[in-house]
């Protein structure tokens, strides 16, 4: 499936989760859409867990 099929199925679902249950469903959703899209790209090895919870490192200060 492409990934313009996926963001037309994630937006749709978005849509009728705001439509149909307000404002707090369509959070909901979007909320665990992007756990969901996480936690499958941990299980297909794109994302480790260091990568979301690492900081920056100490000589890379902003000035």
């Amino acid at each position: 499936m492409s990934m313009a099929v996926v963001g037309l199925l994630a937006g749709m679902a978005l849509g009728f989760a705001g439509y149909f249950g307000g404002f707090w469903a369509f959070l909901l959703v979007a909320v665990l859409g992007a756990v969901g899209f996480v936690a499958g790209r941990f299980l297909k090895g794109d994302l480790e867990p260091g990568d979301l919870f690492r900081g920056r490192d100490r000589g890379e200060r902003r000035r």
